[in-house]
């Protein structure tokens, strides 16, 4: 029993190790990065993936040899991008704050993907598997142990992980280039006084690390049966536990935390079956943990590691110079600009209602409101980002349990679709609120991965529960809901009177917003957002006012996801709700405005209406002398050209943290307003020259 038990744990140990060294050699990219750009790169798995599909274009389409294919995608194509995104983008952002960076690296992580398949006419194709970087590297075996074979491909990444330690090791430890990258990510500014060229030094790295993700996606990609970008995103994800370990600056530890992470899962997917065939209580664990441990044991080590906690992002010690956030636009608006304002919004908004409810068609009406909803749901990022200047990555998990909930009350119960939104929302704001209580002592970039690990978790697991998502049958043949009834109101009889109601949830929600913006609790996160250790001093709890940022940010978009669900009379979660999905809702919203309410409007809008209006061409079919029929040939534009074009704004980010709208709203307020001061200024001293000669 012993002897067999110590095989199995040998065997174990051994079919960890290569999956293990596929996420040590992610997360020592991580590191890299981290170290020498203080940039906690999202977009690794992105990189990644344009590798490998371009090792595996060359090698399947053009049928080039191993090591030319070789060549071109890991060692010319990935340091290439990575001295791009580091010369156009990281260059200026050295001295931006930790949370900025990873906003522009998100949107990079939605964006390089597709503009990838748009420019290299690549497209993932079912039932190719991709073939790895040795001859016959999924067919021939090797088994030194006799108890488990290693294949050829397994075996290269082994070496390869084991191998980029020691280059890694060295080059840090014995180079100057190495001991010059980590003071430049120290303070480029102190680094340049002291003579290092920081420009230079940052395109090293960024090279370097690029080059390390081109690697890990090709050996990656083996192990996959199609290349599709959001599975590296998944295996990104997987591996950051191993990036933890190593707290974004240990080498070696984030190597060992790959390979532990590896051993771990294999150990447990070994001997968990086993235990919950004598032990039957352990079955639920076994069908429902195994596809979430990775993302389970990345929460546990962010929650409950003490170094984490104690960790700091890397910053600029000179960036306490700079100035702070500039006010919103409306708080220093004219008293006539704000008239005008007004008078034009009341004005532009009828004419929307005149078109929406008089004039548009079913499919305009429908668009319309799948703008409105999703306006609704980005109100919650308006709350978390935009006011407690916190990054979550779960908005979208939240906004599924209302659409979730509406689905099983109305169809368990069938209570109103209304009062079982209402208890959705409820229930989404509990979870955001215990979400937020192992949470509270980690900020920035850990805060982020935190949520975006309960993200995953809630993708992998919850969704499967019957209780939940309805189980695997309702997934497959979709969750049927129906639209409310209230009173004589029949809001499912036309879309039209289902836009009116989402309209009217959207002003509340709104207003409401508005209202904790201007209120205590708006205040309090505020000065939360300018500087916890200073609202401490001043009797403000930072615990308390993130609890109630996370109840309030869950409770909309949980109202939110259930308005959609209704409006689709499904809840469509692989379509609506996924972490990928709700990556991009914080790039548009941040990327355009994340702390007013025009900012969400205009996301949602964005969001929903960018691709028929603009990428279909629909807008120049408004002018009398053309048609559909004499559209300029290059319409309708791919629609992947959205991800690019929105997740690219996210690099404005760091440089108008308010959002583009907000900033141009703010250019133009303060030309109207030397304007109209400037009048009234002649005003007063010609009425002070009148009085004067009158007396």
């Amino acid at each position: 029993m012993l002897a067999s038990f110590g095989e199995d744990f040998f065997r174990a140990l051994l079919q960890g190790t290569p999956p293990g060294t596929v996420y040590a050699l992610i997360g020592l990219g991580f590191v890299l990065t981290y170290k020498t750009s203080g940039v906690f790169n999202l977009a690794f798995g992105a990189q990644a993936y344009i590798s490998a599909a371009m090792f595996f274009k060359a090698r399947q389409d053009w049928e080039w040899g191993i090591v030319p294919a070789l060549i071109l995608s890991v060692f010319v194509l990935a340091p290439l991008i990575g001295l791009t995104l580091e010369r156009l983008i990281f260059r200026n952002l050295r001295t931006a704050s930790a949370v900025s960076k990873l906003v522009i690296a998100i949107g990079l992580s939605v964006a390089l993907p597709a503009l990838f398949e748009l420019l290299a006419n690549y497209k993932p194709v079912a039932g190719r598997p991709p073939t790895g970087i040795v001859p016959d590297g999924g067919s021939v075996f090797y088994d030194p142990f006799g108890i488990y074979p290693f294949s050829r491909d397994e075996l290269a990444q082994i070496i390869v992980a084991v191998a980029a330690m020691l280059l890694l090791g060295a080059l840090f430890r014995l180079t100057a280039a190495g001991l010059a990258m980590r003071g430049v990510v120290e303070s480029p500014r102190m680094t340049e006084l002291a003579g290092i060229p920081a420009d230079r030094i940052s395109a090293l790295a960024w090279a370097i690390s690029s080059m390390f993700a081109g690697m890990a996606g090709v050996l990656i990609a083996p192990r996959l049966n199609t290349l599709i970008s959001t599975d590296f995103l998944t295996l990104v994800i997987i591996a950051m536990a191993a990036a933890a370990v190593g707290r974004l600056v240990s080498l070696p530890r984030a190597l060992v935390g790959g390979m532990a992470l590896g051993w771990f899962i294999a150990l447990f997917n070994t001997f968990l079956p086993r235990w919950s065939d004598d032990y039957t209580w352990l079955k639920p664990f076994q069908e429902n943990l195994t596809p979430s441990l990775p993302f389970v044991v990345l929460f546990g080590i962010l929650v409950f590691w003490p170094a984490i906690r104690r960790s700091i992002d890397a910053a600029d010690p000179l960036a306490g110079v700079d100035p702070p956030p500039p006010a919103l636009a409306s708080a220093t608006r004219h008293p006539l600009l704000t008239l005008q304002t007004r008078a034009f919004g009341v004005v532009f908004f009828s004419f929307i209602g005149w078109v929406a409810f008089t004039q548009a068609d079913v499919r305009w009406v429908s668009l319309l409101t799948q703008a409105v909803i999703l306006a609704t749901i980005y109100l919650s990022i308006t709350v978390i980002t935009g006011f407690a200047g916190q990054i979550s990555l779960c908005q979208g998990a939240f906004a599924a349990i209302g659409g979730f909930t509406v689905f099983q009350m109305a169809d368990r119960y069938e209570m109103s679709v209304l009062l079982a939104a209402l208890i959705g929302a409820l229930i989404a704001a509990l979870v955001g609120a215990l979400l937020s209580l192992p949470v509270l002592r980690i900020g920035g970039v850990w805060l982020a991965i935190a949520t975006l690990a309960f993200a995953f978790f809630f993708d992998a697991v919850m969704v499967k529960f019957s209780w939940v998502g309805g189980g695997s049958t309702a997934l497959l043949t979709g969750t049927r809901v129906p639209r409310p009834v209230l009173g004589p109101l029949d809001f499912g009889a036309s879309d039209r009177s289902f836009l009116a109601l989402a309209i009217v949830v959207f002003v509340i929600v709104a207003v409401g917003v508005i209202q904790l913006r201007e209120g205590t609790i708006g205040r309090t996160l505020r000065a939360l957002r300018g500087s916890e250790v200073a609202a401490e001093s001043i009797g403000i709890s930072p615990a308390r006012a993130r609890i109630i940022a996370f109840a309030v940010s869950a409770f909309i978009a949980g109202l939110g996801g259930a308005m959609l669900a209704m409006q689709q009379k499904d809840v469509n979660y692989g379509q609506n709700f996924t972490p990928f999905a709700a990556m991009f809702w914080l790039v548009l919203v941040v990327s355009l405005s994340a702390r007013t309410v025009e900012g969400a409007a205009q996301a949602g809008a964005a969001f929903v209406l960018f691709a028929p209006v603009i990428l279909d061409g629909t807008f120049l079919t408004w002018l009398p002398f053309i048609t559909e029929d004499n559209l300029p040939g290059f319409f309708p534009i791919p629609g992947k050209w959205r991800f690019v074009l929105f997740g690219l704004t996210a690099i404005q980010f760091a440089r108008h943290p308010e959002g583009m709208v907000e900033f141009g709203k703010r250019r133009a307020t303060r030309k109207r307003n030397e304007r109209y001061y400037a009048r009234d200024a002649e005003r007063a001293a010609q009425a002070a020259a009148e009085a004067g000669m009158a007396t």
